[in-house]
């Protein structure tokens, strides 16, 4: 099937950043959300993010072009015409099932729907609607509108063609697709899990300093950045999240969270988001390791 209408749910980070890159592709695209005020402020950072691509030359039209193809609404009804619709609301569960089975008797029969989520079984979702050979996902990366890559992922129900439709689709908002099954933590977060997990057990036994490990890895194995520093922009608390559903698939102790990421969480210490994490963003030009 062609894709020409696209639905997003959910307007925050990573709302925004799909509806950007798929308002930036050509499709006419609407955004869901629960409130307008949450709508409000996604656009607004949308707008500037277009300003920002617009001023470095890096989009072939103009902002104003690009927007005139997005519109928000907090009425699923809006979202009947849509071909595919993509889910990038908050990472539970029975939220997540909820939305889907509401909008399942909404939206036309032949629509995809897709999933965001970094960790949650694609399989449980599907099960929430009545489409399952329908369903796929497509895991962003953020920020959505630079990272490159989308991971689809496919059910063991997921029709052949649709999977094919989702990377073809993938392909058109200009990432690099990538296609993985729906096991737990998918390709990414499957490797980097463990990484960042054995980063922080590094530290909590004395292996080396925070800043001294993230150095270690950055010009040792020619990274970015160092494993603190990504999960600081990460979020600790979205890491802590994906930490407990991966060891509940797995029940092996490399997915299991160490007690120091539970502790910083507890504390309300979730990275750059907060000011706080790993290190300290009260300069945020210059953060300084926290002493932990």
């Amino acid at each position: 099937m062609e894709i020409k209408k696209v639905g997003v749910l959910g307007c925050g980070l990573m709302g925004s950043g799909i509806a950007q890159v798929a308002a930036t592709a050509g499709f006419e695209v609407t955004v869901l959300e629960v409130e307008q005020k949450l709508l409000d402020k996604g656009f607004a950072g949308i707008d500037k993010s277009l300003a920002k691509f617009a001023e470095k030359g890096t989009i072939k039209e103009t902002p104003q072009a690009i927007r005139a193809r997005l519109k928000g609404t907090t009425s699923m009804q809006d979202l009947v015409e849509c071909d595919l619709v993509a889910e990038a609301v908050i990472e539970n569960i029975a939220e997540k099932k909820k939305i889907y089975s509401a909008l399942d008797g909404i939206v036309k029969k032949d629509a995809i729907f897709a999933s965001n989520t970094s960790s949650i079984s694609i399989t449980e979702l599907m099960t929430a609607t009545h489409r399952p050979e329908r369903f796929i996902g497509l895991h962003f990366f953020n920020p959505v509108p630079i990272m490159k890559l989308v991971e689809v992922v496919r059910t063991i129900a997921t029709a052949d063609e649709v999977f094919d439709t989702g990377y073809e689709f993938g392909k058109k908002l200009g990432k690099v697709p990538v296609r993985t099954r729906d096991k737990t933590g998918f390709i990414v977060n499957r490797i980097m899990v463990p990484y960042l997990l054995d980063a922080i057990r590094a530290y909590e036994e004395g292996v080396g300093s925070i800043e001294d490990i993230d150095n270690g890895i950055k010009l040792g194995m020619g990274h970015p950045m160092g494993p603190f520093t990504l999960l600081d922009f990460v979020g600790l608390d979205t890491t802590y999240y994906i930490t407990h559903v991966m060891f509940d698939e797995f029940r092996e102790r490399r997915f299991a969270s160490p007690p120091l990421l539970k502790r910083l969480v507890m504390a309300g210490w979730y990275g750059r988001k907060t000011g706080k994490g790993f290190y300290d963003y009260s300069d945020p030009a210059n953060p300084k390791p926290n002493k932990l």
